[in-house]
């Protein structure tokens, strides 16, 4: 009965916020205003809060700009859990654009969808990721590109990357930086996860999405840390694929390093 309640208020809540804030977000995103940018994390915040999803974070959202955020991916959480934390947009493979719900969320945040089998249109969607980070917009690359399990970074996929050079024209300081992230899902209900109850936060594509945010919602309660790392520099002379083994070695470290429950200082 408990459970029934705090679901029942917990989507109440989530449905008037977004009756009273989309429209806002339309209206923001239609006509270009900064609010467009900062909004999603306002509603992402309240999401995660009804949803029982507690963040920590470690570490410091790089200041320097453009910047390019890499991050471990193993949820659709991951998605409100990054725009909880920052003021970000994403790139996301072009199937999330027809995902019920997560499809129009994803729309009005103005995701940059893209399709990772032409490589013919790789150049136009690299394109438009460095202009939108040029115009000071933190884009998030899952390089990965797909979800895990929850327990380790799968093999980075380095193709994407050439948006932060293709970036680095239209930087102030001839550089864009890439930072790593790791998101890793610790704690329900304030006891540890270990690997095998780490599936209840992880969504590894093969299961339904609406089982699993049903599991979530009766859940009510686990704990999230977002680990920010050393950004790299990406200049002119950089080298993609150096870019992405050290970005990738340092994703591993602190995914590991929160998982293990140890500071990473």
């Amino acid at each position: 009965m408990i459970v029934r309640l705090r679901i029942f208020f917990a989507l109440t809540t989530i449905i008037v916020v977004s009756i009273l804030l989309m429209p806002l977000q339309i209206l923001a995103l239609h006509f270009d205003w900064k609010l467009r940018r900062t909004l999603p994390r306002r509603w992402h915040r309240i999401v995660c809060y009804c949803l029982g999803i507690r963040i920590r974070v470690r570490g410091e959202l790089e200041g320097r700009r453009p910047l390019m955020l890499c991050s471990n991916h193993s949820s659709w959480m991951d998605i409100m859990v990054m725009s909880a934390v920052a003021d970000v947009a994403f790139i996301a493979k072009i199937e999330v654009r027809d995902w019920p719900i997560f499809g129009m969320l994803a729309k009005l945040q103005k995701s940059v969808f893209v399709v990772r089998e032409e490589k013919r249109r790789t150049g136009d969607q690299a394109s438009e990721i460095a202009g939108r980070m040029a115009d000071g917009e933190i884009v998030v690359l899952f390089p990965e590109g797909t979800t895990s399990d929850g327990n380790r970074l799968l093999e980075v996929k380095s193709s994407l990357f050439g948006a932060a050079a293709m970036a680095v024209p239209h930087s102030p300081t001839g550089a864009v930086m890439v930072q790593p992230v790791a998101i890793a899902y610790t704690q329900v209900h304030g006891i540890a996860m270990g690997r095998y109850h780490r599936p209840l936060a992880a969504w590894p594509g093969d299961i339904e999405l609406l089982p699993h945010l049903t599991d979530i919602l009766k859940c009510g309660a686990i704990d999230v840390e977002v680990s920010f790392g050393e950004a790299v520099e990406y200049g002119e002379k950089t080298n993609r694929k150096t870019v992405s083994t050290t970005i990738s070695a340092r994703i591993r470290n602190l995914l590991n390093s929160s998982l293990r429950g140890r500071n990473i200082g």
